[in-house]
């Protein structure tokens, strides 16, 4: 066996974007590869629950803070760029300039031997404002004086991508799909697994090299080609694509944020970057990060790996990881601290025969395809309602099917805090005049448990108080059927499992 690696000669890897899509699959794969990890988020708590959380240092800070990018890089060999506004609003670009250019100064004050940057596929020539901001924060790290490699991916496949999600929903639910004429631009898409080959393979690069890498899959596509190399691996039949000039980017956003979960500030990145043909026009990452033993994966074949991880329940990270603009995010404060605050609550609580186990089985499996046990066109009416208003409504969906950790969407709410078997707190990331959030909790009892459930809603002005009461009717008819339906089915679900002890038991004395 190989002498054990003693912890001195270990390199150590900074990675920004630990919470984003990339970020939090490439943390684990560098603690496998023998890197000691640190992370740098604004939130840490949103890496508490991830299973990999105990092998990194998380340190909590903002990248165009330039006292706490310091203390992060301090001691650094590698520094990975992964964070970027991809739904950012409003002057995003100087903001993400900003984080840049602080990053590069204090990398270079701290010795960093290595930067590596993951940017866009882009072609010469005028871009949208998303793909300039992506080339100007490769441009800044590039100046920094710290060897950087900065690499150019385009269309990432792989379950859970915001590209794969966008590219699953139009093609699993529009039969005959009216397309702006950029369905005939030509795509390169690259299978997250070799985005994290190259990433990782990037940190031995020669010290001499600084420069950008264009890097992508062996097939060279147009995204009708993409839908319809889809629906094949999904077993659909192939859909009609009609290009229409009249369809802008703004319109075939506006389409995309009603037809798919993708919010429109999220789609609306994603269609720009699709109006330039995005082909790799080089290789030389070749000389630099050899590719793969076993080759780079072809389109189709990673969409049959994403279809089999979503089936598996396996998705590692989503882009729902990503925080909504916009969206609240100060957590709920204790209830102390309401006093003297306009707040609203919605209170309900009952006993139920069924275990605390049975019960808790239900509260974390809530949302997504499991729905939300009560009223279901109420709550997509106001589901499409947040959608209109460019909202993530209730598409969203779920990252496992029966699990959640701290920080997961499920459908418009954010885990907020979670404690397994006993208490969930969701955070609300719909539209509203105000902030809210939905507290389940169930404790055990001497013959069963007693099970919880409170909305809270904190209004912002005159709007908030008016939002409360217009929804006030139906409370009684969701809130209530929620606290009943979980109870029963908690009572089902136990009488079924008990059903199927005394069966086995049984067939065993037989």
């Amino acid at each position: 066996m190989p002498p054990e690696t003693s912890s001195s000669a270990r390199r150590r890897a900074l990675v920004t974007g630990a919470t984003g899509y990339i970020g939090g699959r490439l943390a684990p794969r560098l603690v496998a590869a023998g890197f000691d990890v640190r992370a740098l988020v604004r939130t840490p708590e949103k890496l508490s629950g991830v299973p990999w959380a105990g092998d990194i240092e998380i340190v909590k800070g903002d990248l165009t803070d330039a006292e706490s990018v310091g203390r992060a890089v301090q001691d650094i060999d590698v520094v990975y760029y992964l964070a970027h506004a991809m739904g950012g609003r409003g002057d995003f670009e100087k903001a993400e300039l900003l984080a840049a250019q602080t990053m590069a100064s204090q990398a270079a004050a701290a010795g960093v031997k290595r930067i590596v940057y993951l940017g866009g596929l882009h072609p010469d020539g005028p871009l949208s404002r998303h793909l300039e901001s992506r080339k100007a924060v490769g441009d800044a790290l590039l100046a920094s004086g710290v060897p950087t490699v900065a690499l150019q991916a385009g269309v990432v496949i792989g379950s859970g991508s915001a590209s794969f999600e966008m590219i699953r929903h139009l093609t699993d639910v529009l039969p005959y799909m009216p397309a702006p004429k950029w369905v005939r631009n030509e795509i390169q898409p690259i299978a997250v697994r070799d985005v994290l080959h190259y990433l990782i393979g990037s940190a031995d690069a020669a010290p001499d090299v600084n420069r950008t890498f264009d890097i992508g899959g062996p097939d060279v596509l147009r995204y009708g080609q993409m839908m319809n190399g889809y629906a094949v691996e999904a077993g659909l039949k192939q859909r009609p694509i009609a290009p229409l000039p009249v369809l802008t980017p703004w319109l075939a956003s506006q389409w995309v944020n009603l037809v798919t979960p993708i919010p429109r500030a999220l789609a609306t990145p994603i269609i720009e970057s699709l109006q330039y043909d995005c082909v790799v026009r080089e290789h030389d990452i070749d000389d630099v990060v050899p590719p793969p033993a076993e080759g780079l994966i072809g389109y189709r074949h990673a969409v049959r790996l994403a279809l089999g991880r979503m089936r598996d329940g396996a998705v590692e990270t989503s882009w729902q990881d990503s925080s909504v603009a916009g969206a609240p995010s100060d957590p709920l404060p204790s209830d102390p601290d309401w006093a003297g605050h306009t707040v609203y609550t919605d209170d309900r609580e009952t006993d139920t025969p069924a275990s605390a186990e049975q019960v808790w089985r239900r509260i974390e499996g809530i949302g997504g395809d499991n729905g939300w046990y009560s009223f279901p066109l109420a709550w997509a009416a106001r589901g499409w309602m947040d959608r209109l208003a460019g909202g993530v409504g209730l598409t969203r969906g779920r990252r496992s099917a029966t699990s959640l950790r701290r920080g997961d969407a499920l459908d418009w709410w954010r885990v907020e805090e979670i404690e397994q078997g006993r208490y969930l707190r969701l955070r609300a990331e719909f539209k509203a005049p105000g902030r809210g959030w939905l507290e389940m909790r169930v404790e055990p009892r001497e013959h069963g448990s007693h099970y919880r459930q409170r909305a809270v809603f904190f209004p912002a002005g005159l709007s908030g108080r008016l939002y409360w009461y217009s929804i006030l009717p139906f409370h009684g008819i969701i809130f209530s059927g929620m606290l009943n339906r979980i109870s029963a089915q908690a009572e089902t679900d136990q009488a079924v499992a008990a059903a199927g002890a005394t069966t086995g038991g049984a067939r065993r004395d037989r």
